[in-house]
């Protein structure tokens, strides 16, 4: 087995549960852990043979795209639609990350994390 990891995917979004972060937008970072059987690509050094990170990155780009009021609403959709498209992936973790929230505070970002596996 192994692990594909994608760190700090940067995108421009609008979610949120305020009027204004559908108009405005703002930035999100997105990190992705998908486990997956590596062994046989590891031999072959073919792509066929493993998951392809350009389609996560894909995937996540889609799914940041359609507003979602929650972060986890859109956590959700990345989750469910990695599955449904990539049945070799037997695990996800997947984080979503709101910087500079308009929460009233001096915070840095707000992040939720779900993490499922395949049933």
């Amino acid at each position: 087995m192994g692990i594909i990891k994608l760190k700090n995917i940067r995108t421009y979004s609008y979610h949120g549960c305020l009027i204004e972060e559908g108009k405005i937008g703002s930035d999100y970072i997105v990190n992705l852990e998908v486990k997956t059987d590596l062994r046989k690509s590891s031999i072959t050094d073919d792509l066929k043979d493993t998951v392809d990170y350009v389609l996560l990155n894909h995937i996540v780009v889609e799914e940041m795209a359609i507003r979602s009021d929650l972060l986890e609403h859109v956590a959700h959709r990345i989750l469910t639609r990695i599955f449904e498209e990539i049945p070799e992936i037997s695990r996800i973790i997947v984080a979503v990350s709101k910087l500079n929230p308009p929460i009233g505070g001096d915070v840095e970002a707000v992040t939720i994390e779900l993490e499922e596996y395949r049933s």
